[in-house]
């Protein structure tokens, strides 16, 4: 007489090594239509300058005087008189470039978040032997990651059924037949998601106590073929429909073909060929207790004669329903498991520990791919004209901005697009040659005046961030896209994602010729606003990469960012316009078919302020910086003779910040028991030999280092994490002392007083 053991098997998973993620803001999909389509409403136009003449000599000096009004709106377009036409520079037989792909839906956080939910889905229904389907309704594929939250919002799957919710469920989708839509709904919940809720809940819950050990009589070892199996057939496949596909079905996208567990998913209609209701459908296998396994290598396998015991009733008993999990070898009653079988399982079958630790693993980092093929610039136009014309049916100069607006939103929005474009940025103008003329241009044309009235111009990006009051002159070092332009080739659709500029500087750019560019822009007073919703709307991609924003390889919907109340503003830039983005300020933008664009930053002296907030801010992302600022605040100091008493007196602020800093916290170091200290001039080591370890700030007036490891450096608010070794063996490296500074801060002070005597 057997006796059933009445133990609690709990189940052992393996925890990831981050927190769990948090809730996020839901965004109702109804919220973005209208009748349901989807409609994307235009923010309202940033501020078009149109300098004359006269104002149009100094770059510098305009762009100050507008700037309180401009900079309310993150970002503006200038128009130049209507006489001044640079010309076209660059090589145009001889620019080579090899674009990056940009598949289009998953650029948009939103989303991004629902193709990993589809993609944990994907894996949860493979890993037990079934092909997904995603429903299609109303013409739209059923966003499977909506529905799911918007049912646990209404209460869970039960509670909407009791409540009869699921007309509301399908409003709050954006579908105009609500009760239908319902219905279908539901179907699809109850077939695809509830389990998938159930299990996840459960498997929170820890219903499960920890495996119970067999007990198991070793009769012989023996080795086994890699290339022999005995297990019965692997994988059937869900659908018998498979093979004979029909119009109601929707072709794979392309992001179901890269990824391996998204290529499993396939689109199908609400009619009679919804998977997971034929009588044909099996998922696992049953194995009994004397079959083998194939394993791809050899391996010793030991033969038992004991029985198996369910992992959690503890019972050995109805042995033809005890379910072997073919990834861990632990055993189940089908009647037993979380979601309890009626049928005998086909093909490879795994249990809740092996599908929960698939599940829960994260997505990967995000980025862009570099496309298989070099252009010319003639052969990506012809490619860039023969797609849009096809897109829109019609030529492409017919085809209106607003309408390509209308559906690039509207793609990057959509689960099932396929859409991918193709965008040739960050090309180096030191390795193609500016689009501006520069002394090359003049090479056998020294005596053509147009050219060098253009090469003098200052308005030439490559004379913009090195002119007398810009900070950026006194920056050594020619940083490649911040000092050095680059320059960018677009095609309809392709986009330059949410982001601010490298230590909060201006920006600007130049159209040199095509069709337009949008932009859109967010006031840099309103920057954390808008961090703060990309976050809440998102959190699960900032979870897996908490530096998402400083990738540019995201986007948002506008639309979003004003529901919240985050100011956005738009511009068309057209051929032969500027659009300056002012500090902090995210923009975000695609362009609306082929042209080609130069941009640089630039940073005049009221950026110096933000400039050093941006570092500590840097410091608590642990960001790396470009430069060091405490460099070129000294350097300007020492050739302050140079600086304009405007510019002067915002450095002696800077510098006065910088000193008071230096006060405290060098006699904090000394209180803790540093006593050896160094000079050291910095300027002379490459950043990546002196950043702190700890935040990864580029030093330059003080640092600290131990004995233990000489080359490890930290910054005088990390110095105590810089190791645990005693304050004795530590080292104060310095490279001014503090007596040296209050000369400086009077040489300054002297040049900022001249505003006033003047």
């Amino acid at each position: 007489m057997s006796v059933k053991r009445d133990v609690k098997c709990k189940l052992e998973i393996d925890e990831p090594k981050q927190k769990e993620c948090p809730e996020g803001k839901f965004i109702d999909p109804v919220s973005l239509m209208e009748k349901g389509k989807f409609v994307f409403k235009v923010p309202p136009e940033a501020p078009v300058f149109e300098p004359t003449a006269e104002e149009f000599k100094d770059p510098l000096k305009y762009i100050a005087k507008i700037r309180s009004v401009a900079q309310e709106h993150g970002i503006c377009k200038i128009r130049p008189p209507s006489n001044w036409h640079p010309p076209f520079c660059v090589d145009v037989d001889n620019f080579k470039f090899t674009p990056r792909i940009q598949k289009l839906n998953e650029l948009d956080a939103s989303t991004r978040v629902k193709l990993n939910f589809l993609e944990k889905i994907a894996k949860y229904w493979h890993l037990q032997g079934i092909r997904i389907k995603i429903p299609v309704l109303e013409q739209r594929a059923v966003d499977l990651y909506s529905l799911y939250k918007i049912v646990e919002f209404e209460g869970g799957f039960d509670e909407v059924c009791l409540a009869k919710k699921w007309g509301k469920v399908a409003s709050r989708m954006g579908y105009v037949s609500e009760k239908s839509c319902g219905a279908v709904l539901k179907s699809h919940h109850e077939r695809w998601l509830n389990p998938f809720s159930l299990f996840h809940a459960t498997i929170k819950d820890e219903i499960y106590n920890k495996p119970i050990k067999r007990e198991n009589k070793v009769v012989n070892i023996k080795v086994e073929s890699s290339s022999v199996s005995n297990s019965p057939s692997k994988r059937a496949r869900l659908s018998p429909d498979d093979e004979n596909e029909s119009d109601d079905y929707i072709k794979d996208p392309f992001y179901l073909m890269e990824n391996k567990e998204l290529r499993k998913l396939q689109f199908f209609g609400a009619g009679p060929k919804m998977a997971g209701f034929s009588s044909k459908c099996r998922i696992g296998h049953l194995k009994s207790k004397d079959s083998k396994k194939s394993k791809k290598r050899s391996k010793p396998t030991v033969d038992y004669l004991d029985k198996y015991y369910c992992q959690k009733c503890g019972s050995g008993k109805s042995e033809e329903t005890i379910l072997i999990c073919d990834g861990c070898d632990l055993s189940f009653h089908m009647q037993c498991l979380i979601i309890p079988l009626t049928t005998v399982p086909k093909g490879e079958w795994r249990c809740h520990k092996c599908v929960v630790n698939e599940v829960i693993k994260p997505s990967d980092a995000f980025g862009f791919e570099q496309a298989q093929r070099e252009y010319t610039l003639q052969q990506f136009g012809e490619m860039a004209d023969q797609f849009k014309s096809k897109y829109f049916n019609m030529p492409v100069h017919l085809v209106p901005t607003s309408k390509v607006e209308q559906e690039y939103w509207k793609i990057v929005s959509s689960i099932d697009s396929t859409v991918i474009a193709e965008y040739g940025a960050d090309l180096h103008t030191m390795d193609h040659g500016s689009g501006f003329p520069t002394g090359l241009a003049l090479c056998g044309n020294e005596d053509n005046t147009f050219y060098k009235s253009y090469i003098e111009d200052h308005w030439n990006l490559n004379n913009i961030p090195i002119l007398k009051d810009s900070v950026l002159s006194f920056i050594n070092a020619d940083i490649s896209g911040m000092k050095i332009p680059w320059m960018y080739v677009g095609m309809c659709f392709s986009t330059f994602c949410w982001h601010n500029e490298d230590h909060w500087s201006y920006s600007i750019n130049y159209l040199h010729w095509g069709e337009p560019k949008t932009w859109y822009g967010v006031p840099g007073a309103s920057a954390e606003a808008f961090e703060e919703v990309m976050k809440e709307t998102t959190p699960e991609l900032f979870h897996s990469q908490p530096d998402l924003l400083h990738q540019l390889v995201t986007i948002l919907n506008p639309n979003i960012l004003m529901k919240a109340n985050v100011p956005i503003y738009r511009t068309d830039q057209n051929a032969g316009e500027f659009v300056v983005t002012f500090p902090r300020s995210y923009h975000t933008g695609f362009n609306q078919g082929y042209n080609f664009a130069e941009a640089v930053n630039f940073a005049p002296a009221d950026w110096i302020s933000i400039g050093r907030e941006c570092v500590n801010h840097y410091s608590s992302l642990k960001r790396i910086c470009v430069f060091s600022h405490d460099e070129l605040i000294c350097k300007m100091v020492e050739s302050c003779d140079d600086l304009a008493p405007k510019s002067a007196e915002l450095v002696y602020d800077d510098l006065n910040e910088m000193v008071k800093f230096e006060r405290v916290q060098r006699k904090a170091l000394l209180d803790w028991g540093v006593t050896e200290a160094d000079f050291v001039e910095f300027e002379h080591q490459v950043d990546d030999l002196r950043q702190c370890m700890v935040c990864n700030t580029t030093l330059y007036v003080s640092a600290v280092s131990c004995s233990c490891d000489p080359k490890r450096l930290a910054c005088l608010r990390h110095f105590k994490q810089l190791c645990d070794c005693p304050a004795q063996m530590h080292v104060f490296k310095y490279r001014y002392t503090l007596d040296e500074f209050p000369p400086l801060l009077r040489k300054v002070k002297a040049k900022a007083e001249q505003a006033y005597v003047d």
